[in-house]
């Protein structure tokens, strides 16, 4: 005596729904992926093997433009600051830091004498320096 289903289950499955989320997984990745870019000036890092996790809450880019000049920017603005106001714009920002750190982006083309003038504001503050470099 064979028993046979007299209603059949049917196999397929509305991807409307799925195709709605990954959709939306998409524009969400695309708006989230343009707020993570901290150095927004265009800069020719040098290469190094060695990097570091510390996270840093501010960063002091500094361009350069040849002819033997140099430009400061401040978390990627792009207006440029005076080296004499990086100190007190640096003061503001990392104020409220327990454990104040900042990075230094600079070009290869930078000399170490404009880096150290920076490194130098951080010495006098008791901030700790990361200098950014891009991986080899």
């Amino acid at each position: 005596m064979a028993i046979k289903r007299t209603v059949k289950a049917d196999p397929n499955i509305s991807m409307s729904s799925m195709t709605d989320i990954v959709f939306l997984l998409l524009i969400f990745f695309l708006v989230t992926s343009t707020l993570v870019n901290p150095n927004a000036l265009k800069l020719l890092l040098p290469k190094s093997t060695g990097q570091v996790g510390a996270k840093a809450t501010a960063s002091v880019s500094i361009k350069d433009w040849g002819e033997n000049r140099f430009t400061y920017h401040i978390n990627g603005d792009e207006t440029p600051v005076e080296l004499g106001l990086i100190e007190d714009r640096l003061a503001q920002i990392l104020q409220e830091e327990e454990d104040p750190t900042f990075s230094i982006y600079s070009d290869e083309s930078v000399p170490i004498r404009e880096i150290v003038q920076v490194m130098n504001i951080a010495k006098r503050n008791h901030y700790k320096v990361i200098l950014a470099t891009s991986p080899e």
